[in-house]
């Protein structure tokens, strides 16, 4: 088997690990990232080989790099940046206008969706964030955006259309290593009432991870999860993601 994958948010931190985690396994995997600057990819990559330009924002740019694809794995997301406080305070932090969440994380993913849907791949996966049940989760006070309600827009829109679909909404990301915490599924942000909300967290490279087993397993198909890691040192070691589908719901 050879999954024909395309890669939405291929040079974003977690988009990276999943790339390359894809590009090792050939034998598997034929994997095509989508980016939006060539400029970009290299200073990411080193190369632009396996990667395509295309504007989420632009359903035309899309046709070609989602044609003769298998499976879309949706890692495309808002980014606030940083910005000056007047009075010397914290920064504060606002979204490009081109680049506000309900651009990005609601239309720019209908738009893959839709895409997904018109050219007959057969799943899609995406990755969100947890939260996205919260209506007052702080996340969305960040720019004004309300990234997470526009997340779950999307959540469900993809629930709703009929493609087959793996929803993952992952606690909040660090950089640590992979494989050395145990990862635990839950749903509609439940883990919350198990971890304070500031302390839940993962790896990106255990999303890449699980990211990549659900391309391939069948009992991820058709299911949305949370997705959290005990800190290091505590439960037993998640060493095989595959044994997490068992665990996840079918809906939100």
């Amino acid at each position: 088997m050879n999954l024909k994958v395309i890669l939405t948010g291929a040079t974003g931190r977690t988009g990276r690990l999943v790339f390359q985690k894809l590009k090792a396994d050939p034998s598997n995997f034929s994997v095509t990232g989508l980016i939006r600057n060539a400029d970009t990819a290299k200073e990411v990559f080193g190369t632009t080989e396996d990667l395509v330009e295309g504007d989420i924002r632009k359903p035309d740019t899309l046709e070609k790099p989602f044609a003769g694809k298998d499976a879309l794995v949706l890692l495309t997301s808002a980014v606030p940046k940083p910005i000056s406080s007047p009075d010397g305070g914290p920064p504060q932090f606002s979204f490009d206008p081109e680049g506000m969440p309900e651009i990005i994380d609601w239309q720019g993913a209908k738009n893959q969706i839709d895409t997904a849907i018109r050219l007959g791949l057969k799943h899609v996966i995406m990755v969100g964030s947890m939260g996205s049940t919260q209506e007052n989760n702080p996340l969305n006070r960040i720019g004004n955006g309300n990234i997470l309600r526009f997340k779950r827009k999307a959540e469900l829109y993809l629930i709703e259309s009929g493609i087959p679909y793996t929803i993952i909404n992952p606690a909040g990301l660090t950089n640590e290593d992979e494989s050395e915490r145990e990862l635990l599924i839950g749903r509609n942000d439940e883990l919350f009432s198990v971890f304070d909300r500031m302390k839940c967290s993962i790896p990106r490279a255990d999303v890449a991870r699980v990211v990549v087993a659900a391309l391939t397993a069948e009992k991820a198909r058709n299911k949305a999860m949370d997705l959290a890691a005990r800190p290091k040192g505590d439960g037993s070691v998640t060493q095989n993601p595959m044994t997490l589908f068992d665990l996840a719901g079918s809906q939100l």
